[in-house]
């Protein structure tokens, strides 16, 4: 399965709101203030117990498009297509987990970091990859270093990007969609501040769509 197929999923979405929920209460909540927002998809991460759970609420509110994040193995992709992934994200390459979302049937995005990864991914059959951590790695120099000799993929590029470097990643023609946590933050949920991610959701969109 070639990764076009995110680019559908998405449908035209350029910010992909990236979210580590602690509580499966926070998920219904949650998933109507990023609606409510303007957000069309949402990656939930694979980092606390009850991961599953909230993507299981997330995927059957019906207003977003929701993938799985931190997905490190095969049994993990399996796990989180059957809570209702339509897609899956990873921090690096692994054969294995692109190879079980491919027989699932859900595109795999897999963190690269260097071209060296980036020519693994597309020997793959991948056209789409995550560039991550992209500030740490070198943030928009780095992203047209490695745009340039590979024309033919798009990047999502995730970590260490927020409000006010939204706009010079989004701007860059190789950029499917951007990844970032800064509208849903555990600050947020803890304090149960959903109109507030409602409106930094609504900004980051708006401004996506400028």
């Amino acid at each position: 399965m070639s990764n076009t197929d995110l680019a559908c999923l998405l449908d035209g979405a350029r910010v992909m709101p990236v979210l580590t929920v602690p509580s499966a209460a926070a998920a219904g909540p949650l998933a109507d203030a990023l609606a409510a927002g303007g957000a069309r998809c949402a990656e939930v991460t694979f980092r606390t117990p009850d991961a599953e759970q909230v993507l299981k609420t997330m995927a059957a509110h019906g207003g977003l498009t929701v993938g799985a994040g931190t997905v490190l193995t095969p049994e993990q992709v399996a796990r989180a297509v059957a809570a209702g992934a339509r897609f899956v994200v990873s921090p690096g390459f692994d054969e294995a987990v692109v190879a079980t979302g491919r027989d699932l049937g859900v595109p795999v995005v897999p963190g690269i970091a260097s071209a060296t990864e980036l020519m693994r991914a597309l020997r793959a059959g991948l056209d789409t990859v995550k560039l991550f951590p992209a500030e740490p790695l070198g943030g928009i120099p780095m992203l047209r270093a490695l745009a340039a000799p590979f024309p033919q993929v798009r990047f999502v590029p995730t970590g260490g990007i927020d409000a006010a470097r939204l706009p010079a990643y989004l701007a860059a023609p190789a950029v499917l969609a951007v990844g970032g946590s800064w509208m849903a933050t555990a600050a947020h949920l803890e304090r149960g501040e959903y109109g507030e991610i409602r409106r930094l959701t609504a900004e980051a969109v708006h401004g996506s769509a400028t």
